[in-house]
């Protein structure tokens, strides 16, 4: 009996599995639909360029920094004894550009901007706002979801940029005031086996996860419901989910752009 109780359980946990996966895939397709009512929404899209990544720079500027700092300081630790020290910048620069940058950035946005995206509309949606857009002919996924993913989908990648040149600013000033190494020689190494595509790939993982945090936020936030303590659990989700998406198609995406 208590094995036919476990079966269950574990049978509704995966049929709602597939359940919200259906649902997200056809918010998107709905969010692609309403892309042809752009002119429409052009105000509330640069609204949301706005919230999503200038008012995320400053938090982008903080982790960055440090991020690039402790990568340095790491490398530096490892390399001792076996690997010269000049390059340092050639293995902090790629892990950056292609990896810390792109993967932690996402991680803070979800923090921030999914966190965010899933609680207001959640919000709207326990006090009948969203039926009230629908009532007054107004499409809830071009006015809401629409405006967000597009916005997020951009400003993921400018964010990332950012990171990506002052993550390499703190590794360098850890090299040079804690390492002993130039400046000169660190940006060497760090030009020495750059390549474009290196920072392609950052950058289309960028817009990957901001398709992912933005998605999951509007999806969780239209799904909220029984009122204040469901869109508390609605934000929690949102922001789990979104990070768990996150490092999975991390993954996916670098078996796919970097062959070994």
């Amino acid at each position: 009996m208590p094995r036919t109780v476990e079966l269950e359980y574990v049978g509704g946990k995966v049929v709602r599995f597939f359940a919200h996966t259906g649902a997200v895939f056809i918010l998107l397709g709905r969010t692609v639909v309403a892309f042809g009512e752009i002119g429409k929404r052009i105000g509330l899209w640069f609204d949301q360029m706005l919230f999503v990544g200038v008012r995320s720079l400053p938090l982008i500027v903080i982790t960055s920094v440090f991020t690039g700092g402790v990568s340095a300081w790491q490398a530096a630790y490892q390399f001792k004894g076996y690997i010269p020290l000049r390059y340092l910048g050639t293995a902090v620069g790629k892990a950056i550009v292609i990896e810390l940058a792109p993967v932690l950035t996402a991680l803070v946005v979800a923090g921030r901007v999914g966190a965010a995206m899933a609680a207001e509309i959640g919000t709207m949606k326990v006090t009948e706002q969203v039926d009230a857009l629908e009532a007054m002919g107004v499409n809830p996924v071009s006015y809401l979801v629409f405006p967000r993913v597009a916005g997020s989908i951009i400003m993921l990648p400018v964010l990332t940029v950012f990171a990506d040149f002052i993550a390499i600013m703190g590794a360098m000033a850890v090299a040079v005031f804690f390492v002993g190494l130039s400046g000169e020689i660190f940006l060497n190494g760090v030009k020495l086996f750059f390549h474009v595509s290196d920072l392609v790939s950052g950058l289309v993982k960028a817009a990957v996860f901001g398709l992912i945090i933005s998605l999951v936020g509007c999806y969780h936030g239209l799904s909220a419901e029984g009122g204040a303590e469901g869109v508390g659990r609605s934000t929690t989700r949102a922001v789990v989910w979104a990070s768990v998406l996150i490092l999975v198609s991390d993954y996916l995406i670098a078996t796919l752009l970097f062959s070994i």
